[in-house]
Order: C-alpha cells, then structure tokens, then sequence
C-alpha cells in the first residue's frame, strides 16, 4: 500500500503535525492549567494570553480554509444539531477537577511523558481506558441517559455552531461576521498587554499551535475526499485518540490508525526532540501511594469528563472553538470552574476557597 494512499497518508500527516505540537509546546513549556494557575494565583495572564491566541490561530486558520473550500468542519461531530449541554457542563467539570488533582491535561500528559515522565504514562493510560470504557464500555450505559438523551435539538438551525443559530434567529447570514468578532475580541484582549506584546516565543508558539489544529482540518477533509474508506473530519484531541492508541497498540488487527493517533504519537515524538533540544529529560515517578492514588483519580476523572464533554482543553477549547461550536465556551467554562475546584481543595483545603479572593500569594503546584 503507497503512502499516497489516502488511508496510510491521514495518520502519517498525524505525526508530522504532532512533531510540530509537540514540539512547539514543549520548547515553550504551554500548559493549560499552568496558564489558569498563573492567572488566579499570581496575576500573571501571558499563559493565558498564549493560550487564548493558539485557539483564536486556529478559529481564524480553519474559517479561511472553509472560505476556500479547503476544510470541513461541519461533518465533523463538532458540528452536530444536537448539544448535549449536560455532558458539557458536567463532563467539563469532571475534566476541570481532574486536571488539577493530575497538574495538566491529557496534552500535557503526552508533553511530559516526552520528558521522561513516568506519571504521565500512568494518567495517559488511565485515561484511555476510561475514555474507551465511558465511550463504549460499561460506562456508556449511564452516558446515554444522561447526556445523549438530554441533548438539545438545534435541527432548526441545521448545527449547534454559534453562526448558524444566530443566523436562523435572525434570517440573515452571520457566520462570518460571528467568527470574526470572535477573533477580533480575542486579539483586542491578548495584545492589549503591552509586556505580552514583546513575548515573542510565546506568540510564536501559539500561532504554529493553532496553526497546527487548522492543519488537521485541511488534512483529513484531504484525505477523506480521495479515500473509499471512511476517514473521519478532526482536527486534535487527547482524549479517547489516547484510548485508541492504546488499543491500536494492543489489538492491531490490520486496520491503519486515524489521524488522532497519529497526532498522539507525533505530538510525544516532538516532545521527545524538545526535551532533548532542552536538555530537559529526567526519569519522574509518584512520590508515595497517596500522590499515585491522586494521579489515578484525576486521569479517570479527565477521561470520563473528557468523552462526556466531547472533548478536552484541546478538543474543545480549540478544535471545537475553530468550529464555532456552542459546547466549546461552554466545556471550557465548566473546566475553568473545575479546575478552580480542584485547586481551592489542594492548595487551601477547601472548596469553598474558590469564593475568596487572593492575593498572589505562593503555592507549590502539583505541575511541579
């Protein structure tokens, strides 16, 4: 079978783009609980500016590629009437607070496993397999009811993208004009930081991110228009693509991977290069029993949030934002509250600490 066969060439543009996430990432240490940290806890937005500016790349990369007819997004599931606002809100929610129990995100994970990270082998692998099990396992049992079947209509605007509804409501068409307020906004608040302005490794790195999420659109809307098989439209995720890894790993039965596997293995290989660049590779493990037990919990966590909500902080927070989809600002809201939870527990014991303000005051975080 030749490269250019469109069922190899889709996971081998995979690895090609992981290497370039994976290695923008880790060079320039892009972390998005680390970046909310920072925000909450010390005043510091550049994180959070770079984070938000990869996902505006990617809005405004894959609306230009649909302009041109060179993407679509809209047979992807992103894009479907239905929007399960209880996956969403919960599922967010659950992934929120696992990612703080863990330190990072199942992106994150496969960055510090490229550093030699023997922690984030075991969350990765805990969220596979909870993923796979909340997707179509046992789990998927109390799913359905719970979120597929609660999912609201929006047949009445042919998608839940926020374009199109408004469009419907409106009768006039507003896609465009939607996404570009939407990046203008994002723009106007991310560069209104004079001292973000002049981080240029930062914007760098979260033009060739966002760069990389447009990428996956362009390569497997390529790919499925030429194959007899079916190819499925995505962009990037890390969550059930890290299930079927594993299960590509263990169970290979002859059927070529996607390109969410190949963006997983593409994404550690670049991590591995940056590492090494870096000199930055070192052999970590769990402490004691209780810091393992909390790496668990997280990663079951993230994985069973991350199939309700349809995604993780890339899934969603980019991949669904370039989409203009309804469940992205409303995952990544209910994973900030989440993640805000975990943390108020683990630096302050309670909760209810999420409700007091702060000063800035220093904390060792579990990224550390």
């Amino acid at each position: 079978m030749s490269i250019l066969d469109p069922v190899v060439l889709t996971p081998v543009l995979g690895v090609l783009a992981g290497c370039v996430l994976g290695f923008a990432a880790r060079a320039t240490h892009f972390c998005t609980l680390s970046s909310l940290e920072r925000h909450w806890y010390a005043g510091d937005s550049s994180g959070l500016r770079t984070w938000v500016l990869a996902s505006v790349c990617a809005l405004i990369g894959t609306q230009l590629l649909v302009a041109f007819g060179l993407a679509d997004p809209a047979a992807s599931f992103y894009l479907t009437a239905d929007f399960a606002w209880t996956g969403a809100i919960a599922g967010g929610v659950m992934f929120g607070i696992g990612m703080a129990l863990v330190g990072t995100c199942g992106f994150g994970a496969v960055l510090r496993l490229g550093g030699g990270s023997l922690r984030a082998l075991v969350v990765l692998t805990v969220i596979g397999l909870s993923a796979l099990a909340a997707q179509r396992g046992i789990l998927a049992v109390l799913r359905v009811p719970l979120v597929d079947d609660l999912a609201y209509s929006f047949d009445w605007a042919g998608s839940q993208s926020v374009g199109d509804i408004l469009s419907a409501l409106t009768g006039l068409r507003l896609q465009e004009a939607v996404a570009v307020l939407f990046a203008g906004a994002g723009l106007t608040w991310i560069f209104r930081s004079a001292s973000y302005r002049r981080q240029f490794d930062k914007i760098g790195s979260a033009i060739v991110i966002g760069g990389v999420i447009a990428f996956g659109w362009w390569a497997t809307t390529f790919t499925a228009a030429r194959s007899f098989y079916p190819i499925q439209i995505e962009a990037g995720s890390f969550v059930v693509p890290v299930g079927d890894t594993i299960m590509q790993l263990i169970t290979y039965t002859g059927i070529w991977p996607d390109y969410g596997i190949g963006l997983i293995v593409g994404t550690f290989l670049g991590a591995v290069l940056a590492a090494v660049w870096k000199r930055d590779i070192r052999w970590e493990a769990c402490d004691d029993a209780r810091e393992l037990g909390r790496h668990i919990l997280g990663g079951t966590l993230m994985g069973i949030g991350g199939v309700m909500a349809m995604g993780c902080t890339v899934g969603q927070g980019m991949t669904g934002f370039s989409t203009l989809a309804l469940s992205a600002p409303v995952v990544m809201l209910s994973m900030a509250f989440g993640a805000r939870l975990g943390l108020a527990w683990l630096f302050e014991g309670s909760v209810f600490a999420l409700f007091r303000r702060h000063g800035g005051g220093q904390h060792r975080s579990p990224a550390e």
